[in-house]
């Protein structure tokens, strides 16, 4: 008899506090900022980063950011209840297909659930079958890579190893880019069109560009994709990065001193959208829609809205559930695109 092979889906986001006090941020923090992925560094470089982080950074911030993440904060952190929204609404919408046999599960990079102990918790439960999907459109070192990291960790450690697919991006998918497309549209239908839109992507250092990061390229790519199919014109849109960390140079423009530009310069509203991001978080509920805000209004600026993330929205988990026939259908007999 042939071997019944278990298929699994994990959707994996980057992370998040188990609690917003600061033994937990600090916690968080630490795992987050210790990965030679995120802040790069060897030898000297290294040895240096992780005395500033564990002798200045994580005495100082944890206390300042759980602040932060109390006043988003309900009954859980806004990242983790969304992803578990996804992948209740992606499992569902599989279960309506008929037929079928692939369960979805959620993972963090850093945090909890975790990835490795995820992907042990399926091995000990019998699954062989693994789709691991970043929930990143835009591939980046800092955060897609750092999942290949724990997938080839967790199977070093195997003498069976399991069958895992990742996918890599989904940065010009049709269904992502119509995604997209739709939420601004819907957005500005309700709200009416503002001057710009302003479409922010999270930042990298330009060292990590300049050395192949392909991320500023995907962007860029989404950003064309996207006003093209709605039909903007060059001059009432632009790209820009946020949450630059630390003295070096990230990408720009940068989108606090765009937004204070655009206000001097006579703008006068505004809408923003962080397609990067597949869930609204700490970083879109309160640098975006707040922060962000304050720069805008206090140059000058009237009207700032920011446009919610994708989070468990029908046309985003229509996205997901493609992705799925597009790089597991083979494994359960549904294979078929649906790129249109």
């Amino acid at each position: 008899m042939a071997e019944q092979k278990k298929t699994a889906v994990v959707l994996v986001n980057l992370g998040t506090p188990d609690k917003p006090d600061a033994v937990s941020v600090k916690r968080y923090l630490k795992e987050f900022l210790s990965d030679q992925r995120v802040v790069e560094g060897k030898c000297v470089k290294r040895l240096f980063w992780l005395a500033v982080l564990n002798g200045i950074i994580l005495n100082l911030r944890p206390r300042k950011v759980a602040k932060l993440y109390q006043s988003i904060w309900e009954d859980d952190s806004p990242m983790r209840k969304i992803l578990d929204d996804q992948v209740r609404d992606l499992q569902l919408a599989l279960d309506q297909e008929g037929g079928n046999s692939i369960t979805v599960f959620s993972a963090m990079t850093y945090g909890t659930p975790g990835l490795k102990d995820r992907l042990e918790e399926l091995k000990e439960h019998g699954y062989r079958r693994v789709l691991v999907v970043p929930m990143y459109p835009q591939y980046s070192a800092t955060t897609t890579a750092p999942i290949y990291d724990q997938v080839a960790q967790f199977q070093l450690a195997q003498r069976y190893v399991l069958d895992i697919r990742l996918v890599n991006a989904f940065y010009d998918h049709p269904l992502y880019i119509e995604a997209l497309a739709q939420s601004i549209a819907e957005h500005r239908e309700l709200h009416g069109v503002t001057d710009k839109l302003v479409i922010s992507y999270h930042g990298i250092p330009k060292e990590y560009a300049d050395k192949g990061d392909p991320y500023p390229e995907h962007c860029h790519a989404t950003s064309a994709l996207v006003t093209e199919k709605l039909g903007l014109g060059d001059d009432v849109w632009i790209s820009t990065f946020q949450s630059r960390f630390g003295p070096k140079e990230w990408l720009q423009p940068y989108t606090d001193k765009t937004l204070q530009k655009l206000a001097k310069s006579g703008t006068q509203s505004v809408d923003v959208i962080c397609p990067a991001f597949t869930a609204d978080c700490l970083e879109t509920l309160e640098e975006i829609a707040e922060e962000n805000r304050e720069e805008f209004e206090g140059a000058g600026g009237q009207t700032y809205r920011y446009i919610p993330a994708l989070n468990s929205s029908p046309a985003f988990i229509h996205l997901l559930r493609t992705l799925v026939h597009e790089h597991a259908g083979d494994w359960v007999g549904q294979v078929h695109s649906e790129k249109s």
